[in-house]
């Protein structure tokens, strides 16, 4: 039977507020998520050529941009993409990295070398570069920025599959695995990887809100979601024009953009401070 190594903390006051404070800004964008795939106040890519940049009311809540869409409505489906993208993503690069890492950790010599120099070399060019590489080549889709940005960021969580593996194999509970025979496979998937979570998951978190970066980043500069469909990115874009008329055309996507990332940073905080407690 496996061994699980995994320190247990209490939550600190401190990582407690981190918690608190992520999950409700989190919580903001996530509820408009979930209530988006039931019901939306307007048809989200409905066009009214008599609604055209209006400013906030009781109707129009976000107002209406350019071609006089609701802008609340088309908020609420950004934010369907946003956490798709970013979700589709890391898993991506969660078990890229981590089918790379573990082994590359555990039997080190030629393998170790080969995997990390190809990681190495991903991370040597900076990943919104490569992102935008990626999907100029292979055309702008969700399906395509998903692939890229789990691709840019595999070599990141190998590197912490690595590490953790190579400190984890060196423990006696390993050690006397493999003296009893037990196989490589089945000790890297079930005596190794359980003790990698606590490494996992704050660099999943991180990696939640790095990604949604670059793909909002993608999203402007139109290599991201496509219209007619609704991402913070490309509204940001198309509000340019009109930030002196309508400011509330880039205020509440902004808003909804932020409240996401720092959601997600002030959680991996959190975790942060109760990992350092524990290691004390």
């Amino acid at each position: 039977m496996a061994k699980n190594r995994i320190k247990t903390t209490s939550r600190s006051p401190e990582a407690s507020v981190f918690y608190i404070t992520g999950l409700i800004l989190l919580g903001i964008v996530v509820a408009a998520f979930l209530v988006s795939l039931i019901w939306t106040p307007y048809a989200p890519d409905a066009t009214d050529a008599a609604s055209k940049l209006l400013a906030p009311s009781a109707a129009h809540p976000f107002g209406t941009d350019n071609f006089g869409r609701d802008v609340l409505s088309r908020v609420m489906a950004a934010s369907k993409y946003t956490i798709f993208i970013s979700v589709a993503g890391v898993s991506i690069a969660l078990i890229l990295g981590t089918v790379t890492g573990i082994p590359a950790g555990y039997f080190g010599g030629f393998a170790d070398r080969a995997i990390m120099l190809a990681g190495n070399s991903i991370m040597c060019f900076p990943g919104i570069l490569l992102a935008l590489v990626a999907v100029a080549v292979f055309g702008a889709s969700v399906s395509n920025v998903i692939w890229a940005l789990g691709l840019v960021f595999a070599p990141t969580f190998a590197r912490v599959c690595r590490t953790g593996t190579m400190e984890i194999k060196e423990l006696d509970y390993i050690t006397h695995a493999r003296v009893m025979g037990v196989k490589s496979a089945r000790i890297m998937t079930f005596h190794i990887f359980p003790n990698l979570i606590s490494q996992l998951l704050p660099a999943t978190v991180i990696g939640l809100a790095n990604m949604t970066l670059f793909e909002s980043g993608l999203s402007y500069l139109g290599l991201g979601v496509q219209p007619p469909d609704a991402s913070f990115g490309k509204m940001l874009s198309d509000a340019q024009a009109y930030i002196r008329v309508a400011p509330w055309l880039i205020i509440f996507p902004a808003l909804m953009l932020v409240f996401y990332i720092l959601g997600l940073y002030f959680i991996s905080e959190g975790l942060r401070v109760n990992l350092s407690k524990g290691g004390k």
